[in-house]
């Protein structure tokens, strides 16, 4: 279902259609392109920003780290680097829709890296920690 908004962006008004998530795809129509070109130069900075930081984050993992599951706030880590670890041993724990949820080691073996930081937010597929 496409819903209508309008937008103002330094004092120019906008009119945009947004299609919703889970809904029917339905073809776009031809006003949504003119639509939205003015909106997309703006938008179209911040992903080239971000990219880098999304990459500076995630390079120091090796390709075997354990990621997040869902995105959240990291408020608690549970064990060091050097820590022997059993399956299913909680190793933080990560808040999400305010809910505390254990992120669990998915193998018995000695923490080898932790990536992140008390506090630090995270999204679906960051590294987390490495268990060898």
């Amino acid at each position: 279902m496409l819903r209508k908004f309008k937008i103002a962006i330094d004092g120019t008004e906008y009119l945009v259609e947004m299609e919703e998530i889970g809904g029917v795809p339905q073809p776009a129509a031809a006003p949504a392109p003119q639509a939205a070109a003015p909106v997309q130069t703006a938008p179209a900075a911040a992903p080239k920003e971000e990219a880098p930081q999304a990459t500076a984050a995630t390079t120091p993992a090796s390709a075997d780290a354990m990621t997040a599951p869902m995105p959240g706030t990291i408020l608690k880590i549970l064990v060091n680097v050097g820590d022997e670890v059993k399956e299913n041993q909680p190793v933080m724990i990560l808040e999400a829709m305010k809910m505390e949820n254990e992120v669990v080691a998915p193998k018995a073996g000695t923490v080898t890296g932790i990536h992140v930081t008390q506090g630090q937010m995270v999204n679906p597929g960051e590294a987390l920690i490495t268990i060898g």
